[in-house]
């Protein structure tokens, strides 16, 4: 019998989505700025390797707020450094 589970089935986890090329496009030149400038998270990241990201990718994350309804961020997925 197997323990495993999907991170993103836990109610804790806000919802992640891979963004399309053209999707990225559009928020880039919204905020008018690089992929490189979007905050990143790194590919070995148990929420990034359940939707199947790779390095790359941008993840659009979607949270419950309290004060906002919900909240958009965005990720960039980047390989971990080696020690």
């Amino acid at each position: 019998m197997s323990t495993r589970f999907n991170v993103i089935d836990h109610e804790m986890v806000p919802d992640h989505q891979i963004m399309s090329e053209g999707e990225v496009a559009e928020l880039l030149s919204r905020y008018q700025i690089a992929l490189e400038q979007l905050p990143r998270i790194y590919g070995d990241d148990p929420a990034v390797k359940s939707i199947g990201a790779t390095t790359g990718d941008v993840i659009k994350i979607v949270r419950k707020s309290q004060t906002a309804g919900l909240a958009e961020s965005y990720r960039y997925v980047v390989k971990r450094p080696k020690k």
